[in-house]
């Protein structure tokens, strides 16, 4: 009875064990036995964070790493011989369907942009302008309105795109931003003026009146910009500018 229960208890005991071990991270086997082995093996790592860098931005993704791996391993070792095609084939290989990816995802983006505005034109409450902005009022304001292109404003603003994602918010930086309506993307120069000081306005930016084929940081190309706007004060060009520090405000002026 006695050899039954510790055979019970050795096996429990075993069982713990490797349990255990399977939760601890492997070891490396990689021996690194000079200083020459260390810099190669972190010319490697840094080389394959660079390379999942550029992968995970590109168009057209996920892409084959194991592909990638056999020919960046036959060119390092000089091994040209068996490569699928010649390396000087390669720049163009990439550009040509880079660019097929890219045409196929702004053609998604437009299409994807134009029922997100036709469904959302239909909500109550939204209005849409001759120029296609759409808007809605979250709370009027009984102030002065901007009354050109020329007219300096301060705001607070959240930006997001279709799927939710936010790019940009002054609230987070805690500041708000100072500009002249001239200077910014075109949803914005219009959308503005139709606010007195005091509103808050929620805009929905067709991508011509945004960053249209070029997109800008964040934002793809043909995307539809999705702010939250306080408008805190104005400076008509008749007026005094105004006063408080200045927020550099860059990353909606026009291209």
């Amino acid at each position: 009875m006695k050899k039954i229960v510790l055979t019970a208890a050795l096996i429990a005991a075993c069982t713990a064990f490797t349990a255990e071990a399977k939760k601890a991270p492997a070891k490396s086997t990689t021996v690194l036995k000079t200083a020459k082995d260390s810099t190669s093996y972190a010319f490697g790592l840094e080389f394959a964070k660079s390379i999942n860098n550029t992968l995970e931005n590109l168009p057209g993704k996920p892409y084959n790493k194991e592909l990638l791996l056999d020919a960046l391993s036959k060119m390092i070792k000089d091994d040209t011989l068996t490569l699928a095609f010649p390396e000087k084939d390669a720049n163009e290989i990439i550009q040509k369907n880079l660019k097929l990816a890219q045409d196929a995802e702004n053609q998604k983006r437009m299409e994807e942009q134009k029922q997100f505005l036709a469904n959302n034109k239909k909500r109550p409450g939204v209005i849409e302008t001759p120029s296609g902005l759409q808007y809605e009022i979250l709370r009027m304001g009984d102030g002065a309105k901007p009354n050109s292109a020329n007219s300096r404003v301060k705001v607070h603003y959240a930006g997001t795109l279709m799927d939710g994602k936010e790019f940009d918010s002054s609230y987070k930086r805690g500041e708000p931003a100072e500009f002249e309506l001239k200077g910014v993307i075109k949803g914005w120069t219009e959308g503005l003026q139709l606010m007195p000081v005091g509103s808050k306005f929620k805009f929905y930016i067709p991508s011509d009146l945004g960053y249209g084929e070029h997109g800008q940081g964040p934002i793809p190309a043909y995307s539809t910009l999705i702010f939250e706007v306080e408008l805190l004060d104005v400076t008509n060009p008749d007026q005094s500018v105004i006063k408080g520090e200045k927020y550099q405000f860059q990353q909606y002026q026009r291209q």
